[in-house]
């Protein structure tokens, strides 16, 4: 009977089959294994109902679990072949729990029986026999070829997996028949990474990162790298695009980002879990604060152990303020990241769907040294090296009709502050970027920096979503004794976007943190809109809250409602309804007074400036009606471009405050 094991697959014991040992508290002789020991001595290791298979099939890097009370995650069990006194393999333990405890076969194994030791410090004990019959269908041992200094293997079990793109940060290979690749590196980037093909995994270390990529030497010599992929279907999955964390060790982020986006974020993965769907994250950079590296002692590695209870796979694009602050050079600013995290850009799929990571920015940092900081400026660009790259990539997806995500920090195309709406590049390499991307028919660009939420779609082939910030505005609408809730510059609230993928369909939706997912939009009764000091910033003066609250420094007394559709694109629709008589709605470009109560006032009301960069921005997501009435009930009906219907029972007078839904 033939048996494989997978990884964490508990063990079966065969029928029949008998086991050597249960129990484990006699040290015998263990020949250049461990240290030797009399018979009549016993060792103070105690493994309780031991149990193994007395023949194991297996293959390199599979993980052979054996049954038992007592291992500890220190111990080590080495293999001894008693009929070949080189074939020893000492392995440390995986996967212990209270019962049982794995190893991972090594490379190098053969078939043989061998003895099984289990090494405690200077103490040993021999727990069992088994017969390892090695299944080796993938050859590791892969030949040199002149002028190639990559080389490697890419398999799953115990077979190789052709067409597995793989890369060096230029150049872009696939696998052949035998799962192995060859690259003439230079090796510039540090890295060789593969595409994770669809339907597939690799491991997850530490802090959720997926390891899709292996560190460089920078010298000239062969190196080999081989990526071990595990099967899994993720056709129907769900990605959750995480803008803007701005982690700093200021402003209570740290408790409010514990406290209320990590159990938001905790629920939505169960619920998609629960619906049977695989579940993957992808941050767009800025989840540090550069400026805050050294002063509040928090950087990239502090973000990690920060995101580490995140139960997915988590992938990371990086963003100007995930750099060096004391580095005024792009490429040495970033090493911190491709230190603590992984490659700035890379590729990779989840079932029908071929996900790009991009690094947009070109960090130039005027005045850094080593000990200052500098001015932390920089351009929104795509590097040559990173073009030449993507067009390689987007050379291995054949079939054009498949999803496509470039995802990104800056945004691709401006915020339009005008109606109609005008598409507006605003990156160098834009433009060639959006010709790489006119030949596949259902492409997804989706960014991050801008703290807003909108929607361009250039044509029916390419939309960009530009998603609204986990840190709200840098956390200061939650900051302890501030308004108490998390709102972005545009009224959105502080969230992220919800990507649900099933084969070719891709459907989304932005989610509020602490909101429902149908909680889509915010409504305004304009006659309570009339924004003073007096009102919302006491121990400041009318003059400096008059530059800031715009439109609402004046009263308005014209019966006017004001809807605000954080996620709206042209495919939307905005109905209101007054006594059952439709309303006649116009798209409006505004500021929300929400945010203008929630952060300038409380700033002013602090004798604080607020920050330019912070304050309330002008949005195209915003709807106006006027009603007949001040006191009537507007019905408000607002349907996505999947059909979902969001409504609203709006009693008014509604009043402005921090606190409104």
């Amino acid at each position: 009977m033939r048996l494989r094991f997978n990884p964490i697959v508990p063990i079966v014991l065969l029928a029949g089959l008998p086991l050597l040992f249960h129990n484990c508290t006699e040290k015998e002789d263990m020949p250049e294994i461990a240290a030797p020991a009399t018979d009549t001595i016993e060792s103070g290791i105690e493994i309780k109902d031991f149990a193994i298979e007395a023949e194991i099939h297996t293959w390199p890097d599979s993980t052979v679990v054996m049954q038992g009370e007592g291992f500890l995650q220190s111990d080590s069990l080495t293999l001894a072949a008693p009929a070949a006194d080189s074939l020893r393999f000492t392995l440390p333990l995986v996967d212990v729990t209270a019962n049982r405890a794995g190893i991972v076969m090594p490379r190098n194994i053969v078939s043989s029986t061998y003895s099984l030791w289990l090494k405690r410090e200077a103490d040993s004990c021999l727990l069992g026999e088994t017969r390892l019959i090695v299944d080796k269908k993938v050859d590791f041992n892969i030949p040199d070829i002149a002028g190639m200094t990559l080389k490697g293997v890419v398999y799953c079990g115990d077979k190789p997996l052709p067409d597995v793109a793989v890369s060096d940060g230029r150049q872009v290979t696939l696998t052949d028949e035998n799962g192995r690749y060859y690259i003439a590196s230079d090796k510039e980037s540090g890295f060789v990474f593969i595409s994770v093909p669809g339907n597939y995994e690799v491991d997850i270390k530490a802090n959720n990162r997926p390891q899709f990529f292996y560190r460089l030497k920078s010298d000239d010599s062969v190196e080999q790298h081989d990526f071990k992929l595990t099967a899994t279907d993720n056709t129907n999955h769900v990605l959750l695009a995480l803008a803007d964390m701005h982690l700093a060790n200021r402003n209570n982020d740290l408790s409010q980002f514990s406290g209320k986006f990590l159990p938001d974020l905790k629920a939505s993965i169960e619920k998609y879990r629960g619906e049977g769907k695989k579940v993957y994250g992808l941050t767009l950079g800025d989840m540090t604060w550069d400026l805050y590296w050294y002063d509040n002692h928090y950087d990239l590695s502090n973000y990690l152990s920060t995101i580490q209870s995140v139960d997915i796979p988590l992938f990371n694009s990086t963003g100007n303020h995930d750099n060096d602050p004391y580095c005024a050079d792009d490429w040495l600013a970033e090493q911190a990241f491709k230190d603590i995290i992984g490659p700035t850009y890379y590729s990779f799929n989840l079932g029908n769907v071929h996900y790009i990571v991009l690094d947009n920015i070109q960090y130039i940092n005027t005045g850094a040294s080593e000990g200052t900081v500098g001015k932390r400026n920089y351009n929104k660009k795509l590097t040559e090296n990173q073009l030449i790259w993507l067009k390689n990539d987007l050379a291995t997806i054949t079939d054009k009709s498949r999803p496509v995500f470039v995802a990104m920090h800056a945004q691709l195309y401006a915020n339009p502050t005008s109606l109609p709406q005008v598409s507006s590049i605003s990156m160098s390499g834009g433009t060639t970027l959006v010709n790489y991307l006119k030949e596949f028919t259902n492409a997804h660009v989706i960014t991050g920096h801008t703290h807003i939420n909108y929607t361009i779609t250039p044509s029916d082939r390419l939309i960009e979503h530009n998603i609204a910030a986990i840190c709200a505005t840098w956390w200061w609408t939650g900051k302890n004794g501030y308004a108490g809730n998390h709102i972005c510059k545009d009224g959105s609230p502080g969230g992220y976007k919800i990507f649900t993928v099933d084969g070719n369909l891709v459907k989304w939706r932005y989610k509020g943190i602490g909101e429902e997912e149908s909680k889509q939009f915010r409504s305004y009764d304009l006659n309570q809109c009339h924004i003073t000091a007096a009102k919302f910033a006491p121990n400041s003066t009318e003059a400096k809250m008059e530059n800031y609250s715009d439109v609402y420094a004046q009263s308005n007394s014209n019966n006017e409602i004001l809807v605000n559709v954080w996620d709206y694109d042209p495919q939307w629709s905005v109905e209101m309804y007054e006594d059952g008589k439709p309303l006649e709605v116009t798209r409006v470009v505004t500021k929300d007074p929400l945010h203008i109560i929630s952060y300038e006032a409380k700033r002013l009301n602090v004798g604080s400036t607020p920050t330019a960069d912070f304050v309330t921005c002008t949005t195209a997501h915003m709807f106006k009606a006027t009603a007949s009435s001040a006191t009537s009930t507007v019905e408000i009906r607002v349907t996505d471009r999947f059909g979902n219907v969001y409504t609203e029972s709006m009693a008014r007078p509604k009043t402005l405050e921090c606190s409104m839904q």
